[in-house]
């Protein structure tokens, strides 16, 4: 069996092995029996996607800083046939928590945990019916792309914006639902007419990359964007989202972007400056908290979950970095009020993409 790769993540080299591979603990030594090893199953997009996969590390990581006998390790998917396997080989690693990263990851770690019942398992931007021993994980993101699609139009001089998806699955279009309706609540506010292209909400239909591993496939799309007068765009594609950026980056400020799951200007700081803003989700909070309850011997509450919401501070939109002196005082003073609004519920978002369904 091959080794994918070593990274450097958080100052700890860690090993993630490909199907069939037993992961390495990220610290040796100790007793185990003191140990709440925390297992985590990353999808295709691998640990290093500057996204959700990292953001969901950062956690676990953070967990071990909180709670001293959390022991985090990971085994990185390269593709979709790997997550039966990585989630079986954690269960016969007898890993205290085993953590699923991405609705793709939905049906396997399904089959896993009604093979496993009295194993826990928990799963980010899913929730899994049917089973009881799988914590889920889930993000109103339609609410914090809400304030990027209305920060989207109000910036764009050319009044037509863009967004696009790694895959078309609810994880990834419950934030093109959020961002177009930001754009259509500044139209009927402003009696303005900024074009969306990459999505039409009410068809549910789109551009979508069909994965999120690929930059030259999100440059691509870009460019076409670009050539049809975009000059914001929202990818929501994981590390395919990096070719936009970059893309972003040597456009000489032709057009900028709005990254999403993890704060652009932190997890991928090299192109902080064609950050806009980001749709964050606040994966790293959620893993945290779960297994910190974990490691405490709390027992968590499978059948609520977790839902993050503007209001929870689970969803948010990211400051604005080095476009903080570019975007308009009263554009920021108005996004800030429609923030308040949604968590008043007098603006409501609404996706059939929402965990809330």
């Amino acid at each position: 069996m091959r080794i994918v790769s070593v990274f450097a993540v958080g100052g700890l080299a860690l090993s993630a092995a490909a199907c069939g591979e037993a992961p390495k603990d990220n610290k040796g030594g100790g007793d185990a029996a003191s140990k709440y090893t925390a297992c985590m199953v990353t999808d295709t997009g691998g640990i290093d996607d500057k996204s959700f996969n990292a953001g969901a590390w950062a956690g676990l990581q953070a967990a071990q800083k909180a709670q001293s006998n959390v022991e985090p390790k990971y085994v990185a998917s390269a593709a979709e046939a790997d997550y039966q396997p990585n989630l079986t080989q954690f269960v016969n690693q007898k890993c205290n928590f085993i953590l699923a990263v991405g609705g793709l990851m939905g049906d396997a770690t399904k089959k896993a945990a009604q093979t496993h019942t009295a194993q826990e398992f928990g799963i980010v931007d899913s929730k899994i019916a049917d089973v009881t021993n799988v914590y889920p994980m889930q993000f109103d993101t339609a609410q914090a792309a809400f304030l990027a699609g209305y920060l989207a139009a109000g910036y764009s001089k050319s009044g037509i914006v863009g967004t696009y998806g790694g895959m078309k699955i609810p994880p990834v279009t419950i934030f093109m639902d959020g961002f177009a309706d930001g754009v259509a609540h500044f139209n009927k506010t402003k009696n303005k007419t900024v074009k969306v292209v990459g999505w039409d909400k009410a068809a549910q239909n789109g551009t979508f990359a069909d994965v999120f591993t690929d930059q030259a496939k999100g440059k691509s799309i870009s460019d076409t964007f670009v050539a049809q007068g975009v000059d914001v765009i929202m990818p929501v594609a994981g590390g395919t989202g990096l070719g936009t950026a970059a893309a972003a980056q040597q456009s000489a400020g032709k057009f900028s972007v709005i990254w999403v799951d993890s704060d652009g200007c932190k997890s991928a700081a090299q192109y902080c400056s064609a950050f806009l803003s980001t749709v964050e989700k606040g994966i790293a909070g959620a893993v945290e908290q779960a297994v910190v309850a974990g490691a405490k011997g709390e027992k968590l509450d499978n059948a609520k979950g977790y839902v993050g919401t503007l209001a929870n501070n689970g969803v948010s939109l990211a400051p604005y970095h080095e476009f903080d002196s570019k975007v308009p005082a009263e554009l920021k003073s108005e996004i800030e009020k429609l923030k308040a609004d949604i968590v008043a519920g007098t603006i409501k978002v609404e996706s059939p993409n929402s965990p809330t369904k």
